[in-house]
């Protein structure tokens, strides 16, 4: 993939928005290794820009760095259950102030969003899924207000991650991710706090149920 360098947008913010793009609709796993020369070759770009994008995103939480290139978190079964506890006492609180602060546009965003995870369910693309489970998670959460409750909530996206391609292409567990989405969706919209709050958690619950049967 050749880049226009008459472009005004940086090499590296492009290279960042690729890969990202690529790790959110499952096209990098873990047993892959993104190298700096290998990208900078396929995008006809020079080493540098390849390099700064991935150490952003290692600094986002989307990759790791190790000696060989850059991977995908790798964390431990007993690492994704103990984050399970803090996403059960953080995120539905988050909900509710997300609720509260909902905008039409956001909750236009966010129905989009979840239209689009539902055409999944009969098409079984499994990368638009993920892909609009993305912009779902994000979509809610830039609506709440307490900036230092969401950066909390973000560290944890290795987490989040891992959790994902564990179980997105189990057809029970895509089925009840699009009904949790449609829930909170229709919390939001009714600005309903403690109905938002109510659903995450039990949207937290089915996220663990469903990674505990995925690892057997």
């Amino acid at each position: 993939m050749q880049f226009n360098p008459m472009s005004r947008q940086s090499h590296r913010d492009r290279i960042h928005a690729l890969l990202l793009q690529r790790i959110q609709t499952g096209g990098v796993g873990w047993d892959d290794r993104l190298v700096d020369v290998a990208l900078a070759a396929e995008m006809g770009v020079s080493r540098m820009p390849v390099r700064d994008a991935l150490m952003r995103l290692a600094a986002e939480g989307y990759l790791v760095a190790t000696t060989r290139g850059f991977t995908l978190p790798n964390l431990s079964e007993a690492e994704v259950l103990e984050v399970f506890e803090l996403r059960r006492l953080l995120e539905p609180r988050a909900a509710a102030m997300a609720a509260q602060a909902m905008t039409e546009d956001r909750h236009a965003m966010l129905s989009d969003a979840v239209a689009q995870a539902r055409g999944t369910l009969e098409s079984g693309d499994v990368p638009l899924f993920y892909h609009a489970s993305e912009r779902f998670r994000s979509g809610w959460l830039a609506a709440v207000p307490n900036r230092m409750l969401v950066d909390t909530i973000q560290r944890y996206l290795a987490q989040v991650q891992t959790v994902r391609l564990t179980t997105m292409r189990d057809p029970v567990s895509h089925a009840v991710i699009v009904e949790g989405q449609r829930d909170l969706l229709a919390a939001f919209g009714r600005r309903d706090a403690v109905g938002a709050a109510d659903r995450m958690l039990r949207f937290v619950i089915e996220g663990e149920q469903a990674f505990r049967r995925a690892r057997g």
